[in-house]
């Protein structure tokens, strides 16, 4: 390899160790890296005269002078995030240390053969004329990506099956697009910004109208082999339950996705006569399309006090902690991190979640920390963002050519 190749490399695993560890002193840099301390001393030198670094504060030291810590640049690059569902778009404007310069929603229809140009040209909309300069723009979506450099989407909840999306809107944008699964998304934002930097392996969970997951080992995310893993919510839970969304009985999500919450609480409700208490899902067009704004308000009722709304969260959170245990007894991480919609009810989740995975899980994981983070509408396109933020960081190149793409526009806005 030659020498130049090997000093892109180094400046990249030492942008990734910033990225993802947060500020560090080039003594520590030096460390973690393997490196000489001169050859730390010229390489961030000249990340700093690119402006992707800047020193920041002085880090405390047991006798001697304090260590100058190194960190981002936020200002030297920003992202477009995209999270598409079945009837609306959200999209936000990332800096590369993840502050959210802003966001957006558009209404957006993924069954119109002109979708995917609808899909430009909200991402257009939002290209901004000023700031740091545009790296790229990330995709996610709730189904399976080939790989994300490529795009290619099957996701039924969509009606897409081999969707070119990322093809097409590189051809409409030219820009680097990233396209992934919206949990994987949600991890590579933990690995960059939550976390992950604490963490090398851990479990990104995911309620609310579907159940996902997101496995990270040893600092990346595992994808399998057709970009795939995670599908937690197609569990098998029980043969003869309630038909999936995905066309199976009894798979996990069909249990405790907002559907299957809805469906629970009319079966519960069916000869009580009271069902005032139990929303029936549709908003205000009658056709059923607002499933999230009927689970809460299913949460209000089983909050104040309802006792089938309170049992049908307390039952789901016992299946989904079953099976959440499963998958940790399974793939062994150090900490499981649930987000999504459907945090906003964990309280009502939690008791029946807690006994079931405590109960389950291999003798020696039932310490393991559980930790549910708050959510908000942009925290699955800040995922997205993430894509694209995480790859001037991937030393692996695991983007392909669209993260050279995007370490090439880094480079060449800041040098």
């Amino acid at each position: 390899m030659a020498a130049t190749d090997r000093g892109d490399l180094t400046r990249t695993a030492i942008l990734a160790l910033l990225g993802t560890g947060g500020p560090l002193s080039r003594t520590e840099i030096a460390r973690e890296l393997d490196l000489s301390p001169a050859t730390v001393t010229q390489l961030t030198r000249e990340l700093m005269g690119q402006g992707m670094v800047e020193e920041l504060d002085l880090k405390p030291s047991r006798g001697g002078r304090p260590a100058v810590r190194l960190g981002l640049v936020g200002g030297a690059g920003r992202a477009l995030g995209v999270k598409v569902t079945a009837d609306h778009l959200v999209l936000v404007d990332v800096r590369l240390d993840g502050e959210v310069l802003g966001s957006w929603e558009r209404p957006f229809d993924p069954s119109s053969p002109d979708a995917l140009d609808e899909l430009a040209a909200a991402v257009k909309s939002a290209v901004p004329g000023d700031g740091p300069p545009l790296l790229g723009v990330g995709v996610g979506v709730p189904g399976s990506v080939d790989d994300q450099a490529v795009g290619t989407v099957n996701a039924p909840t969509l009606g897409w099956q081999a969707m070119p999306v990322g093809e097409q809107l590189r051809r409409r944008l030219r820009l680097p697009v990233l396209v992934e699964n919206d949990v994987n998304a949600l991890a590579a934002a933990e690995r960059l910004y939550g976390r992950g930097r604490t963490h090398r392996d851990f479990l990104v969970v995911t309620i609310g109208r579907g159940v996902g997951a997101a496995i990270v080992a040893d600092g990346r995310v595992y994808r399998g082999a057709r970009g795939g893993a995670g599908e937690f919510g197609h569990l098998p839970v029980a043969p003869d339950g309630p038909v999936c969304g995905c066309g199976a009985r009894g798979c996990l999500e069909a249990f405790v996705g907002s559907a299957g919450l809805l469906a629970a609480a009319h079966a519960k409700t069916a000869g009580r006569g009271d069902v005032r208490a139990v929303p029936d899902g549709r908003d205000g067009h009658g056709d059923g399309r607002d499933p999230l704004g009927a689970v809460a308000a299913l949460g209000r009722a089983a909050t104040a006090g309802d006792a089938v709304a309170r049992g049908v969260f307390e039952e789901a959170g016992a299946i989904l902690g079953r099976a959440t245990a499963g998958l940790i007894n399974v793939v062994d991480p150090e900490v499981v991190v649930v987000l999504g919609e459907g945090t906003a009810d964990w309280p009502l989740w939690q008791d029946g979640f807690e006994r079931a995975l405590r109960a389950q899980l291999y003798p020696g994981r039932r310490d393991i920390s559980i930790e549910v983070e708050s959510w908000d509408d942009t925290s699955w396109a800040q995922g997205a963002a993430a894509l694209v933020l995480a790859t001037p960081f991937d030393a692996a190149g695991a983007a392909g050519e669209q993260g050279r793409l995007v370490r090439a526009r880094l480079i060449g806005a800041t040098s």
